[in-house]
C-alpha cells in the first residue's frame, strides 16, 4: 500500500470520527436534527467504504451509520411533532405575510379584529337615584359639623398629665392595669393574640387613647408583648402568663402614637 493511500485512509478514519461526534452532539443536546446534512454524511461513508481492510475500520463505519440512523429518526419525530401541534415556522409565516397584497392583509386583519365597545348613557332610573341622593344629602355645614376637630401635632404624654386631665385615676392605676391584663387574656384565650387596634379600639376617641396608654404600660411592665409584622404592616399584642419585666432595666412607658384619623379608619372598617 502506497504512502499516499495510507494517508487517505487516515483522513477517512478522522472524517468518520467527526461524523460520529456530530451525531452524538445532536442526540445528547436535543438540537435541531436538521442541522445535520444526512445526504453529505452518507456520501462520505459510501466514498470511504471500499478502502476498509480491517475489522476496526468496519466497526467504525458501522458506528457512524448507526448514529446517522438515530439522527434520521430524530428528524422523523421532529416532523411528526410539528405536524401534530399545528406548528408553523416563523420564517414561513413572515414570508407568507410579505407575499400578501395590502388588500388581503387588511381583510385578514378585519376578520380577526374584535374591538371593545363601551356605551354609557344616563337612564331615567339612574337620574332618579342621583336626584334622591343629592336631595337627601345634608348641607356641607351640617356634614362638617359632625367631624369638626382641631388637628395638632402628635406629642408624648406622661402618666401625671393623664391623671391631671382626668383620663387616669392615680389611686386606681394598677387596678386598671390589672383589669386590662385580664381583659387581654380573655380576648386571646382562643388564638393567643389579637390585633393591636382591635384591642385598644373603643366607641370614642378619648376611650381609645386611654386604652392605648394603659396597653403601653402592659408592655412596659411585662404583662404583655408586641408582635410586629413589618411586611403586612400589622401589630398584634400577646399576654404573658405572669408579669415579666426586664431585670436591671428602667421601667419606662411604651409610646404609641394614636391619631384621630387612624381611629376613624378603624371604626369604619368595624362598621361603626
Amino acid at each position: 500500500m502506497t504512502k499516499g493511500k495510507q494517508k487517505s485512509i487516515k483522513e477517512a478514519r478522522e472524517e468518520l470520527r467527526r461524523i460520529i461526534e456530530l451525531c452524538k452532539s445532536v442526540e445528547a443536546k436535543g438540537l435541531d436534527p436538521y442541522v445535520v446534512d444526512v445526504d453529505d454524511l452518507i456520501k462520505a461513508i459510501r466514498e470511504y467504504f471500499p478502502s476498509w481492510r480491517n475489522i476496526e475500520d468496519l466497526c467504525l463505519d458501522t458506528e457512524a451509520l448507526s448514529h446517522i440512523a438515530s439522527v434520521v429518526k430524530m428528524q422523523s419525530d421532529w416532523v411528526k411533532h410539528r405536524a401534530t401541534t399545528l406548528y408553523r415556522d416563523p420564517f414561513l409565516i413572515e414570508e407568507k405575510i410579505r407575499s400578501l397584497p395590502v388588500e388581503g392583509l387588511a381583510e385578514t386583519f378585519l376578520g380577526s379584529w374584535h374591538p371593545v365597545v363601551e356605551l354609557e348613557q344616563l337612564t331615567i332610573g339612574s337620574f332618579r337615584e342621583a336626584l334622591k341622593y343629592w336631595s337627601d344629602l345634608l348641607p356641607l355645614s351640617e356634614r362638617w359639623r359632625r367631624t369638626e376637630y382641631v388637628k395638632s401635632e402628635l406629642q408624648m404624654v406622661t402618666r401625671e398629665e393623664m391623671i391631671k386631665e382626668g383620663v387616669l385615676s392615680g389611686e386606681a392605676f394598677m387596678a386598671e392595669l390589672e383589669k386590662m391584663w385580664q381583659e387581654l387574656k380573655k380576648a386571646t384565650s382562643k388564638s393567643g393574640k389579637i390585633r393591636y387596634w382591635d384591642f385598644i379600639g373603643s366607641d370614642t376617641y378619648e376611650e381609645t387613647v386611654k386604652r392605648a396608654y394603659l396597653t403601653s404600660f402592659l408592655v412596659t411592665y411585662g404583662y404583655a408583648r408586641l408582635e410586629i409584622h413589618h411586611l403586612e404592616e400589622e401589630i398584634f399584642i400577646l399576654p404573658n402568663e405572669e408579669p415579666s419585666p426586664k431585670k436591671d432595666s428602667e421601667l419606662i412607658s411604651f409610646p404609641i402614637p394614636i391619631s384621630f384619623e387612624e381611629w376613624k379608619r378603624w371604626k369604619e372598617k368595624r362598621g361603626g
